[in-house]
């Protein structure tokens, strides 16, 4: 599954040399996430009718800076399922400027039960699941491949 979107930067978004700082990138994946989560009909935290608890806590995060953004920019996030696994999703993000490559990020999120107490228990990502996350993306341009450093 592939979702194209994009944010302005905000003032709030910049360090003190009028640049992003490093952290925007961290919600803009989060909210890129979330926005693929709703467009394949999926919620980041579920109540089922049991009352059990499901979410995706990320496990792992990370994103590489390629060129700065500056107030006022508008950046264009791409976001893929790089990988599906038995508990995991792995995310692929790229934040372009003006077709200038700016960030590629990855998020590994888990699928979990939500204990008593707080504790988290992964889980095994239902077939339904996979289907929606894994949708055909026929039609729609791939994300680049990642630049070398």
């Amino acid at each position: 599954m592939l979702l194209r979107t994009r944010r302005r930067v905000e003032f709030r978004d910049t360090d003190a040399a009028g640049i992003v700082h490093f952290s925007a990138f961290l919600f803009w994946m989060e909210s890129a996430e979330h926005e693929l989560l709703r467009g394949a009909g999926l919620h980041v935290f579920e109540r089922h009718a049991d009352g059990s608890e499901y979410s995706w806590p990320r496990v792992s995060v990370g994103c590489d800076y390629r060129s700065a953004a500056r107030f006022g920019d508008e950046l264009d996030i791409a976001v893929s399922v790089a990988a599906i696994g038995r508990t995991s999703v792995t995310y692929r993000f790229m934040f372009e400027n003006k077709g200038l490559a700016v960030a590629e990020g990855r998020v590994v999120a888990v699928r979990c039960l939500m204990q008593p107490g707080g504790r988290l228990e992964p889980v095994a990502i239902s077939a339904d699941i996979i289907a929606r996350l894994d949708s055909s993306d026929a039609g729609r341009q791939p994300l680049r491949p990642e630049s070398a450093s």
